[in-house]
């Protein structure tokens, strides 16, 4: 499937308050950001943040490097339109994360909830892992949110991957120290049922 083509026909043809990830604030992300105690400046990606509202707690927040990803250049749009004058304080990237280059060793924090447990492809955790690897400073931090083994095998109309904590641990490998993480359950608007594994991973080398 053309994962492309999906998501701009999801943005194009429904509200983004209607759409299943949707969170008016993402406060598990928000609470684990503000204990890091990042400095204003330290760079920040949000992989996969089309038009969810983080970007917006971060600028409010005095973050002030910030990066959203997305694969949608709809949901980017719809995010620009959403802030405004202050859209231009945020770089904005369109494009699939397993094949966009990135800087290397440049960010202090990689953001994702909802992206990773779309990667079901052969080879597509590995090629996630490379960037996140290459991308991330060594002692950065990855706050990331995937379906656990008990949430629903399907999201938004496309098989997810679910994960329990040992087997993303295993995937993201021995680079990576697992510093805090718990379950989440997220409503969507319609009503389903969704649990999250959210963690917290400091990038030892």
């Amino acid at each position: 499937m053309n994962h492309n083509k999906h998501w701009e026909q999801t943005y194009s043809s429904n509200q983004t308050e209607t759409l299943g990830w949707y969170s008016p604030h993402l406060q598990t992300s928000l609470s684990w950001i503000q204990e890091l105690d990042l400095d204003a400046s330290a760079p920040i990606i949000d992989v996969g943040g089309g038009a969810s509202t983080l970007v917006d707690d971060l600028l409010e927040a005095d973050h002030r490097s910030i990066t959203v990803l997305d694969i949608s250049d709809k949901a980017l749009s719809l995010a620009r339109v959403r802030l405004g004058e202050k859209a231009k304080l945020v770089k904005w990237f369109e494009g699939n994360i397993i094949s966009l280059d990135l800087p290397t060793q440049y960010y202090e924090l990689w953001h994702d909830r909802a992206v990773f447990h779309f990667l079901t492809g052969a080879g597509q955790q590995d090629k996630y892992r490379d960037r996140l690897l290459s991308a991330l400073k060594p002692g950065g931090h990855l706050i990331i949110g995937t379906f656990t083994t008990e949430a629903p095998p399907k999201c938004s109309g496309l098989p997810v991957q679910r994960y329990s904590l040992k087997q993303l641990e295993n995937i993201l490998g021995e680079e990576f120290e697992l510093k805090r993480h718990n379950k989440e359950l997220h409503i969507t608007p319609g009503g389903v049922e969704q649990m999250y594994l959210y963690c917290h991973f400091r990038k030892v080398t």
